[in-house]
């Protein structure tokens, strides 16, 4: 998990997209007197407490995805632990507040101002005199020329993932003393803050040798309140120690090792007491929710419990110990299979005392809450076929009900749901404004209009593979086929019968209830029957026997040259993506009211970003960007044109969506040189409006931040914006309790 600013640009160069991960980042300094600020949607959730609450020593077990390959966060292999390693051990210039604003770090900075603008411009850096390497040596202006060096670009033999603002840098020059450092750019860059954060020192950058590999597994030299003490690859863990060379406000702990944990196991780390604290999922979240209201009814809590055992809408009266027994059962019985029936029974009984007792260990637990600094949007390839067309871009747009499907994800965890509305910023960020007028909200008759324009049109003809022409999209031969074809099924299968009329029922409500994940890949076929019956049938899944066709579905099919409209729908098929496969299926089945049919494609984790993001192989994808501090520098190669390449190819940067403009770049580029803050941060909204307007990603919500923490941590958890403060991180004293708050339950 990767929390702020420290590592940012790394986290932008080596992580493109987010499934189950977690990335925080800084926001844009400088907010006019004239503009008025917006404030986060949901504030941080630390159990904050004043350092003398904490007591002195302790070891903090932190779940993590992951041990880094590498400590450098400027190589593209680095990760989000390397980002969380780098924030305890390596200085930062600046810190965010709760808020979202940079903050000078006085640990290691008394200021940093631009001091020249003619004829270049000169930001001069005034060191704190205390702050020394953990070796001694003072941090001065050779590190600053080394980190500069190393990340300039000019020099090749340097395996640096991105130079982005350090080519930009002329020169680098001691002061007036040696704590003083002059940085004079070639070219006006606005977005200076970004630079030297995290800084190393002279001995990882000042070589390629030392730069590419010195810091891969080791941090000889450090300069933070955590030195690295070890990373032991194979058991999963990386330690850090109280560091006895730090001036600021000494550690509480006395160690935080960081354990990777696979999402999916760490309810039962946190149950075993092997981890202190997680960031987890949904369903972990209901579980710890029900260990904390032990003896309520299930029905009284409005967050889903074990295996999706929903208190909402379930209509059990169960109470949570009669819950949790009986999804032990059945969970047992459905891993086992079969089997001796007295051997499966005595298993059974011990599943459920072996989930009981977990469920009475989870009550020392908490969950934390907050939203991430990184939102979720459709993707819509604009590279070929039909959403190459900016027309049938929009009508996609224009299908979705954005607040529905933020509603659906948010609601139930109990966390405010408002769509973003800007790709490039959010609430609580200064260049943060809704521009989603630029597209427009949800109009089906819109989105009609638009897909007709485009020579979408209902009855054209569809042919089949093998270029025979095949039935009506629509009209009146299409309808007629449609109703032999229905009559013959109904004889069929009076079971499909009653599910297309129960799915009839549901279908006007479906786009704004809460609902359960997908339970379609169980293989039901009454679930089944209910999804075709909304048009939202996963890739692959074929009614069952005797379904019949949805009503209605012949006039929405629309066709174009003999095709219909069809979508490939690509998501990853992994444990930690129920979300967005429950996101994906509502969209289908908003878009299928405008006559666009989804063809949903479950991809393996490994692949789903690599083999069909980065190479185009989708036309509709969920995934996340993280909001930048900087987004005239990060978010540029994000929604730049694509350009072709010298051998031919196209080189789209980080523009996955391959939809770019002339326009969008040149207000990026006027953002990045201008050094006026309020100039700069309306060329970024006007930026944002153009994409908006080009409808190459739709952003939908901002994406939830659950962290599950022992009752007794403090100033630790779901942090939001904030950069963790790792010196205040710690136990409470006995009879101590943590300042007021937002509570985790």
């Amino acid at each position: 998990m990767s929390n702020d600013g420290v590592g940012l640009r790394a986290v932008m160069r080596s992580v493109a997209f987010l499934t189950a991960g977690a990335l925080a980042v800084p926001a844009l300094a400088g907010c006019s007197s004239e503009d008025t600020a917006s404030k986060p949607l949901a504030e941080q959730d630390i159990a904050p407490a004043a350092r003398d609450q904490v007591a002195d020593g302790g070891t903090l077990h932190w779940a993590v995805d992951a041990v880094p390959e590498t400590l450098n966060t400027f190589q593209a292999d680095a990760n989000a632990t390397t980002t969380t390693v780098a924030q305890a051990v390596l200085p930062s210039m600046y810190r965010l507040d709760a808020n979202g604003r940079p903050q000078v770090n006085p640990d290691y900075l008394e200021s940093a101002k631009v001091v020249e603008t003619e004829p270049q411009q000169v930001v001069l850096y005034k060191l704190n005199q205390q702050a020394v390497w953990s070796d001694g040596r003072e941090i001065g202006a050779a590190d600053f020329a080394a980190q500069w060096r190393a990340l300039s670009g000019k020099d090749s033999a340097y395996w640096t993932a991105r130079n982005a603002g350090y080519e930009r840098i002329e020169k680098i020059e001691r002061g007036a003393n040696d704590l003083e450092v002059r940085v004079t750019f070639a070219r006006p860059y606005a977005d200076w803050r970004s630079l030297f954060s995290p800084l190393y020192p002279k001995d990882v950058m000042g070589t390629p040798d030392s730069f590419n590999d010195s810091a891969r597994k080791k941090l000889k030299v450090t300069a933070g309140p955590f030195r690295l003490k070890k990373v032991d690859r194979k058991d999963g863990e990386v330690t850090l120690a109280r560091s006895e060379r730090w001036w600021g406000h000494p550690a509480k702990l006395d160690e935080i090792v960081l354990t990777a944990v696979p999402r999916d196991e760490r309810t039962g780390a946190l149950a075993a007491g092997g981890v202190d604290l997680a960031e987890i999922d949904p369903e972990s979240l209901g579980r710890i929710t029900l260990a904390a209201r032990a003896g309520a009814r299930t029905g009284s809590t409005p967050l889903a419990g074990p295996g999706g055992l929903s208190a909402h809408g379930s209509g059990s009266n169960l109470g949570a110990a009669d819950a949790l027994r009986s999804w032990a059962v059945a969970h047992e019985d459905h891993e086992e299979g079969g089997g001796d029936e007295a051997d499966a029974g005595k298993k059974k009984h011990e599943a459920a005392l072996a989930y009981e007792r977990q469920q009475a260990a989870l009550k020392g637990f908490e969950v934390r809450r907050s939203l991430e600094p990184a939102y979720t949007q459709l993707a819509l390839n604009g590279a070929s076929g039909p959403l190459a067309d900016e027309r049938v871009r929009r009508a996609v747009a224009r299908a979705l009900d954005r607040k529905a499907l933020a509603k659906a994800v948010l609601t139930p965890l109990g966390l405010p749901a408002e769509p973003v509305g800007s790709h490039l910023a959010l609430s609580g960020q200064d260049a943060y404004a809704d521009n989603s007028g630029a597209l427009g909200g949800q109009d089906t008759e819109g989105a009609e209009a638009l897909l007709a324009d485009a020579g979408w049109v209902h009855g054209g003809p569809v042919k089949k593979e093998n270029g025979e022409k095949g039935e009506k999209a629509a009209g009146a031969e299409g309808e007629k086929s449609d109703k032999e074809s229905r009559k013959k099924s109904d004889k069929e299968s009076e079971k499909s019968e009653k599910s297309k009329k129960e799915s009839r029922e549901k279908s006007d409500q479906e786009d704004s209830a809460d609902s359960e994940d997908d339970k379609g890949d169980k293989g039901d076929d009454k679930q089944y029957a209910n999804k075709l019956a909304q048009g939202n049938a996963p890739a692959g899944a074929y009614a069952p026997k005797g379904t019949p066709a949805p009503a209605g579905a012949a006039t929405k099919v629309l066709a174009k040259n003999g095709k219909a409209l069809a979508l490939r729908f690509v998501l990853p098929s992994g444990p930690g993506s129920e979300t967005l496969r429950t996101v994906a299926n509502r969209i289908s089945s908003m878009l299928a009211k405008v006559g666009i049919r989804t063809e949903i494609s479950k991809v393996s984790d490994e692949s789903y970003f690599k083999d069909h993001i980065a190479s185009g192989q989708y036309d509709l994808a969920l995934y996340s960007w993280p909001a930048s501090a900087f987004p005239a520098t990060d978010a540029r190669p994000i929604f730049a044109k694509p350009v072709p390449a010298a051998d031919g190819s196209l080189n789209v940067e980080q523009n996955y969506t391959r939809v770019g403009t002339d326009q969008v770049d040149q207000l990026f580029d006027q953002a990045v040189t201008t050094l006026d803050a309020s100039e700069s941060r309306s060329l970024i909204r006007k930026a944002d409006s153009r994409i908006w307007a080009a409808a190459g990603s739709i952003p939908l919500y901002q994406r939830p931040q659950l962290t599950a923490a022992k009752k007794n941590l403090v100033n630790a958890g779901a942090f939001g914006f904030q950069t963790p403060v790792y010196e205040d991180m710690g136990f409470l004293k006995k009879g101590a309790k943590p300042a007021s708050g937002p509570s985790g339950n």
